[in-house]
């Protein structure tokens, strides 16, 4: 089964870099599993999953919820929410290039979407507190989702 983790933010704009960082953790933990960081045109996210069996895409969402939150959906079986997954200052956000997927045919057979609920979304912002936190405890949920047991 072939297996893909999507890291999706930007490494400059504070909480908008969860889903890198949690990317980054997951491959340190198990070097095995492609691992695929999107900082540029989400639209990348259709040719990253391609021919993936699971894919687990991670990006920071602003919903409201408390700051460090995680927010999981099937993307196979519902929208991910554009108002949560904020868009992006390209042309598409995750939501948008997931239901493109759809619309295409071209999603994996199972996209699981995570998002780490931030706050600090500026320009040399860092990771905020409440986001470091939920960076390894969700690493280590899309390690288990992906059937890893490495823990280096």
């Amino acid at each position: 089964m072939k297996t893909v983790v999507i890291g999706v933010g930007n490494a400059y704009r504070g909480d908008d870099a969860a889903g890198l960082a949690v990317a980054e953790r997951v491959r340190v933990h198990a070097p095995e599993l492609d691992v695929f960081v999107c900082e540029q045109e989400p639209i990348q996210l259709l040719d990253a999953w391609e021919g993936a069996d699971l894919a687990l895409l991670v990006d920071a969402v602003s919903s409201g919820a408390e700051p460090g939150t995680v927010h999981r959906l099937d993307a196979t079986v519902e929208p991910v929410p554009a108002a949560v997954f904020r868009g992006s200052t390209h042309a598409f956000g995750v939501a948008e290039v997931v239901e493109l997927g759809r619309a295409l045919g071209r999603l994996p057979e199972r996209l699981l979407v995570f998002g780490i609920e931030g706050t600090a979304f500026s320009a040399g912002d860092e990771l905020t507190p409440a986001v470091a936190a939920a960076v390894e405890p969700l690493a280590a949920e899309l390690l288990a989702e992906a059937g890893c047991t490495s823990t280096r």
